[in-house]
């Protein structure tokens, strides 16, 4: 795994999900490798009444709700739709999900303006075809298509930003199970075996980019992902990704207390902000999620690695936000000065300790930015 810039869940976790499944015996829809109730655990993480000899970390953190109603939906005939802001988690529930259910989460089509038919069916090996003519051996299947084989979870990412042809080809093989491949003439149906289904996600906020049609929406149960607005439940979530940061960068740097809660608290101050503004030039261009946090937080602490005293400071801190969270000029940088001057001014004269250094940090990143 350490030489995986980014390894899936099913290979960074495969001694967990070994074990999660040799002690299973409930029962598993389908070709599932984990029944449902290992796949909420495995997800969700353990408690002592379930029993277990060893702890199984939370991974996703969010309501046990929105976790059990994916696995029902998966345990259907119908695809799953997970629906939220930007950085709420979709993707890396779709991924643990995959991971738990079939091994293998990396059966993935990215919804772009130039995705196509051919990405979520099938397209040919040109040199084979001029070779010995179309067949299955010189057919290229696609993500969806061998997860359809294999009885797998596909997955479709950024559904909405996909155009309306693409949407509309999901719809026979979500409703029928099977694509047909009219170029051949015998062979020529792909069947999708017991187990497949599809998790599809989408940004809330590219409503009105490529709107699903109303067939389309009646294939997919929806879930509606909600940006973490704990206070607890975003600490734990930011300490989560926090901590993977530092092992797979091989760092040794801690990440004080009391630098955690000024970057909770900056976050829901610009959230609140954003809330009561009156017009979108009021407001960051950023969605101020959960994920865009940890990438504060992930600059913050490379930088103090590599250029700092390898110490995490309020004053890199604060450059961090400023840099990452400032992507309007001047509508951005004049939002973040008017929450230093309006905000962090009177916090850091009221409460001291790091807010006066963070202030510090965020005057000099905007005075170098303007």
């Amino acid at each position: 795994m350490s030489d995986l810039l980014r390894a899936p869940a099913e290979i960074k976790y495969a001694e967990e999900l070994d074990w999660l499944e040799s002690v299973d015996d409930n029962p598993k829809p389908f070709s599932w490798r984990l029944s449902p109730k290992m796949i909420r655990l495995f997800i969700l993480g353990s408690e002592r009444s379930d029993g277990l000899d060893r702890e199984i970390p939370q991974k996703w953190f969010g309501d046990r709700s929105f976790v059990e109603r994916a696995i029902v939906t998966l345990a259907s005939d119908r695809g799953l739709l997970l629906i939220g802001d930007p950085g709420t988690g979709k993707s890396w529930l779709a991924e643990l999900l995959s991971a738990a259910i079939s091994r293998n989460s990396t059966l993935v089509v990215q919804g772009t303006a130039g995705t196509t038919e051919d990405h979520i069916k099938y397209s040919w090996n040109v040199s084979m075809v001029i070779a010995k003519g179309q067949s299955r051996e010189s057919m290229i299947p696609s993500p969806i298509m061998t997860a359809m084989e294999n009885g797998a979870i596909g997955r479709f990412e950024e559904l909405t930003r996909s155009t309306s042809d693409v949407q509309d080809a999901l719809i026979s093989i979500l409703s029928e199970k099977y694509i047909s491949v009219p170029e051949l003439d015998s062979d020529n149906i792909v069947f999708a075996k017991p187990g497949f289904s599809i998790i599809a996600t989408a940004n809330s906020r590219d409503r009105g980019v490529n709107d699903l049609s109303s067939a389309l929406k009646r294939r997919f149960n929806f879930v509606r992902i909600p940006v973490v607005t704990n206070k607890k439940s975003e600490a734990e979530i930011v300490r989560f990704r926090t901590e993977e940061l530092l092992r797979r960068h091989q760092i040794e740097l801690d990440v004080p207390p009391n630098l955690l809660d000024v970057l909770l608290q900056s976050f829901a101050d610009l959230r609140a902000s954003a809330a009561a503004a009156g017009s979108d030039d009021e407001k960051l261009e950023s969605a101020l999620s959960t994920a865009e946090q940890i990438g504060v937080l992930e600059d913050a602490v490379l930088h103090s690695n590599f250029f700092g005293e390898r110490a995490l400071t309020a004053h890199t801190l604060a450059s961090s936000l400023v840099g990452s969270l400032a992507r309007r000029e001047p509508e951005d940088l004049a939002i973040l000065n008017k929450y230093l001057h309006g905000v962090v001014e009177p916090r850091s004269k009221e409460e001291g300790g790091s807010w006066p250094e963070f202030l510090a940090g965020g005057r000099d990143a905007i005075a170098t930015l303007s």
